[in-house]
């Protein structure tokens, strides 16, 4: 372990300028680059940290490995919401995280890869799955589709796969097969499946938006340690998940890591050593927040409605816009085939998207559904304005 350099074009301060053009238009900027949610935090959360605030476990140290009420809460949000009936059954554990980004980007570090180690991803995702690769160290290697094994299962040196599903930028979900032949490929190379599942409840399926509106526990996007899918096995198999999109806790840092026991007891030994550990008041929130399903129920319906709002706009702008399968973004060609002049004339309205740069194409755009109803509605409106006046004006032509 030992951090290396790393470089990636995902900074922040590259746009800018985009967002001082955006920011001086009549009604202000509306911001739908950042995925950070606006919404508020449950109140059956708030409550847990307020009880919690001067309990044994906020005074005293807390358990890295989590509160036994807290490990119970992910056992049964694992059974009701993931189809993982039980845990220890398929020879998994549970270490929780200060948040999904840096259990992401201290992974290949954790799992000791280095100098001759490669790790595999989509690419087109997460930036910070290449850079916790570089930070250890080891060479990162790019496919189009990780579910396509033989990109990668005959390269030499393959010790890890990142996967993510929903896919954050391109909403793309993986089904139970593609997850099945990707962790049978691995083991037969003896490396790690990295299940990214933190939009898996933000599954736009008809069958999960009827589960949601009837009330039912959430079907949710196939979890890599479904025992169908994994074969009864978490042998080298993890998966990640986070309740900063599904509970509004990204502030908290609350999420967890879940899989394969004699590689979650390692990386916790190695967690409580530099001190990655979730304080203990947040325990008590992070356990309210698997258990109330409720509200979670009513954010999905939030990011459905802005998404379906969203969409229908792009459409009338003349992007090549449609509902993603899952996660919180609409990703879409930019109309000039470069995502650099379509932000400077989106900033022109006030709308500021993320360049398709920073998560590994350049020639798409990304914008988030985590903003408010107001500005989703506003956006539109200025989307769908902005159109009229383009066929207006190619009328009177």
């Amino acid at each position: 372990m030992g951090f290396h350099r790393f470089h990636s074009p995902y900074d922040w301060s590259r746009i800018a300028t985009y967002k001082g053009t955006a920011q001086a238009v009549p009604g202000g900027m509306i911001d739908l680059s950042v995925g950070s949610p606006v919404d508020p935090v449950p109140q059956s959360v708030q409550d847990a940290l307020a009880e919690a605030s001067a309990d044994t476990n906020a005074h005293g140290y807390p358990a890295t490995v989590g509160t036994a009420a807290l490990r119970t809460a992910l056992a049964q949000w694992f059974k009701q919401c993931r189809g993982v009936p039980d845990l220890q059954a398929i020879d998994a554990d549970i270490v929780p995280t200060v948040g999904s980004k840096e259990a992401v980007a201290l992974m290949a570090s954790l799992l000791f890869l280095g100098e001759g180690d490669v790790v595999v991803q989509p690419r087109v995702s997460y930036p910070t799955y290449e850079i916790g690769t570089q930070l250890a160290g080891a060479q990162v290697l790019k496919v189009d589709h990780v579910a396509d094994v033989d990109t990668w299962r005959h390269v030499p040196g393959v010790k890890a796969i990142w996967v993510n599903s929903p896919n954050n930028p391109t909403g793309e979900v993986l089904s139970a097969e593609q997850l099945t032949v990707i962790i049978e490929a691995a083991r037969s190379i003896g490396a790690v499946v990295l299940s990214d599942e933190c939009y898996a409840l933000m599954d736009w399926n008809v069958e999960n938006q009827h589960a949601m509106t009837m009330g039912d526990a959430p079907v949710a996007s196939p979890c890599a340690l479904n025992p169908a899918i994994c074969k009864n096995s978490a042998q080298n198999v993890l998966v990640l998940y986070s309740l900063s999109k599904q509970s509004n806790m990204a502030g908290y840092r609350t999420a967890v890591i879940a899989g394969d026991a004699e590689i979650i007891k390692t990386m916790t030994q190695y967690r409580k050593q530099i001190g990655q550990i979730i304080p203990g008041p947040v325990q008590a929130a992070m356990a309210a927040g698997l258990e109330d399903v409720t509200a979670v129920r009513v954010q999905y319906e939030r990011y459905r409605r802005r998404l379906e709002i969203l969409t229908e706009a792009l459409q009338q702008y003349g992007y090549e816009a449609s509902m993603p399968q899952g996660a919180l973004y609409v990703w879409v060609p930019a109309k000039t085939v470069d995502c650099w002049s379509d932000m400077a004339e989106l900033a022109k309205l006030g709308i500021l998207p993320s360049p398709g740069e920073f998560y590994g194409d350049a020639r798409y755009l990304r914008f988030s559904a985590t903003a408010s109803d107001e500005q989703i509605d506003q956006a539109a409106e200025r989307l769908k304005g902005a159109a009229r006046q383009n066929r207006e004006a190619r009328q009177s032509h």
